[in-house]
């Protein structure tokens, strides 16, 4: 029986309604991404409902979580607004 190996996902969503990205680090994108638009996250819940944008999948969270911070950035959000 082979076990499954975890995956991280970096994903940004847009608002629908207002000028906002959201980057964040999940290991059940689907899950997020819902919680996201029923307002369960305190950050987003104002800016809901949304569309995702961007997504990576990577093998560890410390690979995820460079890539995170790199999206956060000012070269990442420009990056973001590019594709939107």
């Amino acid at each position: 029986m082979s076990r499954s190996i975890p995956k991280y996902y970096i994903y940004a969503i847009k608002s629908l309604s207002r000028n906002y990205i959201y980057v964040g680090l999940t290991n059940n994108l689907n899950r997020r991404i819902s919680d996201h638009n029923k307002g369960y996250n305190k950050t987003t819940k104002p800016y809901a409902p949304f569309k995702l944008i961007y997504t990576e999948e990577f093998k560890t969270r410390v690979e995820a979580r460079i890539k995170e911070k790199y999206l956060k950035s000012g070269v990442g959000k420009e990056f973001l607004k590019s594709i939107e």
